[in-house]
């Protein structure tokens, strides 16, 4: 992987200890597997927001 898959840059590899990835200098990109579900939590309404507002 020489070429950066968002912005085609020029891609580094980086290593620590074991590890390793590979990233971009140009726009950030890593290589680095992130989780990006969690539960949604139950929209509050505005009457609970403005009240919870006012008590604090």
């Amino acid at each position: 992987m020489d070429e950066c898959p968002r912005c085609q840059g020029s891609l580094e590899r980086l290593s620590l200890g074991e590890a390793s990835t590979v990233a971009c200098s140009n726009c950030g990109y890593a290589d680095i597997p992130v989780e990006h579900d969690r539960p949604r939590d139950e929209p509050e309404s505005w009457r609970d927001a403005l009240n919870r507002f006012y008590q604090r």
